[in-house]
């Protein structure tokens, strides 16, 4: 008799715990730190462009110098931040991470406004075909972030419900993951004067 009741008291257990979620949130965070990874991969895409792009500009706009150093100085400050999977756990290095990519993204701005402004640039098609990949690049770049804010939402979703929420807070202890969120001042498209 005992050892029926010992078989359902283990048969029990055994179903409860398959429902406390505990695979679920180890394979979203899991997922998180994938989609991050995404998120690096597209930014180091563009920081491997960027040099090409600049050496091409180089050569048909040199009185253009302020740009093309802007650029240069952006790139260079990108691609000194280390950066790893641990970043997803510090939103203050995520800040900084979006703050300096938000540097980049304002001086390749302004080196498409040169391409506006010097039609001989945008006729060359090496620079045509340079625009082109950044403009890839900066898409792909997009579609990371949201995939990992999708990623972000179900995780931190998976670790607040029930009855994750009581396995995550006896076994666990996972923090919530920061998402992407908007720079500063994008509420506001920008002005392009030539």
């Amino acid at each position: 008799m005992k050892r029926i009741m010992l078989l359902i008291m283990g048969t029990l257990l055994m179903g409860m715990l398959s429902g406390c979620g505990y695979n679920t949130m180890q394979a979203n965070e899991e997922a998180v730190i994938a989609a991050w990874g995404d998120v690096e991969s597209a930014y180091q895409r563009r920081n491997d462009l960027i040099p090409n792009l600049v050496e091409v500009v180089k050569g048909y706009a040199k009185h253009e110098a302020d740009t093309l150093k802007a650029v240069t100085e952006a790139r260079a400050s990108v691609g000194g931040m280390k950066v790893g999977k641990e970043i997803i756990n510090d939103p203050a290095a995520i800040a900084k991470f979006q703050q300096m990519q938000g540097q980049m993204s304002g001086a390749l701005s302004r080196l498409m406004v040169v391409a506006e402004k010097y039609p001989d640039l945008k006729a060359n098609q090496n620079f045509l075909d340079l625009q082109k990949q950044l403009e890839g690049t900066e898409n792909r770049i997009n579609v990371a972030r949201e995939r990992y804010n999708k990623q972000v939402q179900a995780f931190n979703t998976s670790i607040r419900t029930f009855p994750n929420s009581l396995t995550n807070s006896m076994l666990l202890h996972l923090q919530r993951k920061e998402p992407f969120k908007a720079e500063e001042g994008a509420k506001v498209a920008p002005k392009v004067k030539f």
